[in-house]
């Protein structure tokens, strides 16, 4: 399990244990203390970039999950082709049976449309699908739930901003899906019959973006009127965006670049060979109030939809400065030179 004490790996090692699979984590710093389920796994030191850390990571293990996504940096590209050309190798070296990636929705428009992490997302998937092992690649755009980057966006954009400010080219529809959704579609990931194939996995809503950020300030008992600007760069919307939330900024502006198009699944396959027969998907609403659940005391009987204690410092609503100093920021952010 690589990105294990990421959003969806922290809450997916936890489910894998408890229906009774050994699971052996990675992590790049061995000193920092593990999460709450860590006494239940193996961990390794490893390093993505490493392709001799990857190679011993991988030995004598079934199966992979690849929940490496790097959207820091500029060199984030280079990054991603690194990291899953190593895992590449090792699962040829090893011969891993299984791979299991989770990845972003791919909108049908040319490649050069894309945006740089969905295009680059699509090229891990064909790195890691090029070995012998069956590669399944999950396929999903708004994640639903507390902690998870695009439902941090909405909350943080909706709970600071007395307006929502809405682009006029921010009208695209979007297919959310509750992680724990996701989850069980991982899990049924590991023993799917090949070959390798990727699967678009979405809720069963679609909405424009717009009617999202409406449909939280609802259910969060929010007054939000919406105002729509027209010819609002797409850089500058990702960068005040960014500072007005506690998400790394970089990662913002590359989920609000991919909003030009429609990130709607294609097919739904996933219900039919992923999930346990007769299971039923979160709609919106629900997800919305599940993930607004106050944290519990006991991590083990919390809802997965709701915090949990790896989440990251960002989550759970962010820090607690006013918005009102979060606009000065992202003021001086598009206004070089203007510190005070």
């Amino acid at each position: 399990m690589t990105g294990a004490t990421g959003y969806v790996g922290g809450r997916l090692v936890p489910l894998l244990l408890d229906r009774g699979h050994e699971v052996r984590t990675t992590t790049s710093d061995p000193s920092k203390e593990g999460p709450w389920w860590s006494d239940r796994d193996e961990t390794v030191e490893m390093d993505i970039l490493d392709a001799d850390q990857v190679a011993a990571a991988c030995e004598g293990v079934d199966a992979v999950y690849y929940l490496i996504h790097g959207m820091k940096g500029e060199d984030f590209v280079e990054t991603d082709r690194q990291g899953a050309t190593n895992m590449a190798e090792a699962v040829r070296a090893h011969g891993v049976g299984r791979v299991v990636y989770l990845s972003g929705l791919v909108p049908p428009v040319d490649h050069d449309e894309l945006s740089r992490h969905i295009a680059s997302r699509l090229e891990v998937e064909e790195i890691l699908s090029s070995t012998p092992a069956v590669t399944i690649t999950l396929r999903a755009a708004v994640l639903m739930g507390s902690g998870s980057t695009s439902f941090e966006v909405i909350r943080q954009v909706s709970e600071r901003l007395p307006l929502q400010t809405v682009p006029d080219w921010m009208r695209s529809q979007v297919q959310p899906i509750a992680i724990v959704d996701v989850l069980e579609a991982l899990y049924g990931a590991l023993s799917v019959p090949g070959p390798s194939r990727h699967y678009d996995v979405g809720g069963p809503d679609r909405m424009p973006y717009p009617e999202l950020l409406e449909t939280y300030a609802d259910l969060a008992d929010l007054t939000r009127p919406q105002v729509t600007i027209p010819l609002l760069p797409t850089q500058l919307v990702g960068t005040l965006v960014g500072s007005l939330t506690d998400v790394p900024a970089q990662t913002v502006e590359s989920l609000i670049e991919s909003l030009h198009h429609d990130m709607v699944c294609g097919e739904d396959d996933f219900t039919r060979d992923l999930l346990p027969e007769g299971y039923e998907l979160l709609g919106v609403e629900e997800s919305i109030r599940r993930s607004l659940a106050p944290r519990t005391a006991e991590p083990a009987q919390a809802d997965p939809m709701g915090p949990l204690p790896h989440d990251p410092a960002w989550t759970d609503g962010g820090d607690a400065r006013p918005a009102v100093a979060k606009a000065v920021d992202a003021a001086k952010s598009i206004l070089p030179g203007q510190d005070d």
